[in-house]
């Protein structure tokens, strides 16, 4: 089996364009993947597109080497962009190798461990930034019968608070609490917003609601600053989801200061990055709770590698919370039941891209995800 073709479709979802991939290989069969990244919809369309004739003719079976061509004899470092155009390559590989043997990609990283996985939404507080709309939209995730979910109270605030916004997003996580009650995990997103002492007060002032974890509450890209506001945090810190390499995450790792690691599957270039970055982090005691706010492909990549991991501990889920029409993009969406997510049996991803539903929905400039102007809880395209 030889690749013979890669072909990209950019989908606009209101509030971040999805861009899938399909790759087809000499004999008829179609893998497919996602690459998506805020923003750089067409962007990482065209890197997919500049990368492609290096892995024409292949053998798609053969994932460090083509690895090594995409990324190594690349040479140049594009960050997430360039990761995620090779996750989108190398998964549609992997879903080829499941589609030819008849196996799900999870029995070629090591056989599955888990019949089924723990979720916690996301995507679910869209509305007013109030703790009276936090608290009715939490009421409604445990209605569905999650056990843990996960919001940004902080508006768009960027560095450091004025007294009102950090006293209303106390009063919002309160609220949250409030509603779920006792036995569910609340995790709280702080999407890079805040310099270190700001981060600590907030965690200070939020561990009474026993938060779960507090996520990336400052700048990924400074190390030694993330591990010292770990190191004194009352709340645990998550974070990992913006790194690029197991490079990084050995580096932060080696800091023993964080034990709730999120890769990106994306952003570390598909799979198989992903699962040696899962076990660096069990080798440190951690557990990994998978990043994942793309489209339903993307999930379907999700709970291969959540199948297979021995120290998964909850993964990420958008799916319930998206537009209706994101489900008919796959032929098997994921079902979330009592907040849980059967792993499927079927061979590679276990998903067909309906390419007709595809070309509904164009790419929009205005549809991305901007986290520090105000409103943007509400996931609308922008103008």
């Amino acid at each position: 089996m030889r690749i013979a073709r890669v072909n990209t479709h950019v989908v606009g979802n209101p509030w971040k364009n999805w861009v899938f991939v399909t790759v087809e290989s000499d004999d008829g069969l179609v893998g497919v993947g996602e690459g998506t990244v805020n923003c750089f919809g067409q962007t990482t369309e065209q890197a997919i597109r500049e990368l492609a004739p290096h892995v024409i003719g292949q053998d798609p079976f053969q994932i460090e080497l083509l690895l090594q061509r995409l990324v190594r004899d690349i040479y140049s470092e594009g960050g997430q962009v360039h990761k995620s155009a090779v996750c989108a390559i190398e998964v549609a590989c992997w879903d080829l190798m499941g589609r030819a043997l008849g196996q799900p990609i999870y029995n070629f990283l090591g056989g599955r461990l888990h019949r089924k996985v723990r979720a916690y939404a996301n995507g679910w507080y869209r509305g007013e930034r109030t703790p009276e709309n936090f608290h009715a939209c939490a009421l409604e995730v445990v209605a569905r019968g999650y056990t843990a979910l996960k919001f940004d109270p902080f508006g768009a605030e960027w560095r450091i608070m004025d007294p009102y916004n950090e006293d209303l997003s106390l009063d919002i996580i309160a609220a949250v609490r409030d509603a779920v009650g006792p036995k569910v995990d609340v995790l709280v997103e702080g999407h890079s917003r805040f310099s270190p002492s700001v981060a600590l007060k907030l965690a200070e002032r939020m561990a009474p609601f026993r938060p779960t974890w507090f996520e990336e509450p400052i700048h990924h890209q400074h190390q030694a600053a993330m591990a010292e506001v770990a190191r004194h945090s009352p709340v645990p810190i998550a974070t990992g989801e913006s790194l690029t390499s197991e490079h990084q995450f050995a580096e932060l790792l080696a800091t023993n200061t964080v034990s709730i690691l999120q890769p990106e599957i994306h952003h570390l270039g598909g799979l198989l990055t992903a699962k040696k970055v899962c076990a660096m982090v069990d080798a440190f005691y951690g557990v990994v709770a998978p990043h994942n706010a793309q489209g339903p492909v993307s999930t379907a990549m999700c709970l291969q590698l959540a199948a297979c991991t021995p120290n998964f501990f909850v993964q990420e889920v958008f799916d319930e919370f998206n537009v209706p029409w994101s489900r008919d993009l796959v032929d098997n969406p994921t079902d979330v039941v009592d907040g849980w997510i059967e792993i499927p049996e079927r061979p590679g991803l276990g998903i067909n891209l309906n390419l007709e539903e595809c070309e509904k929905h164009p790419y929009e400039r205005t549809y991305f995800l901007p986290l520090f102007r105000s409103g943007w809880e509400r996931r609308e395209a922008q103008t």
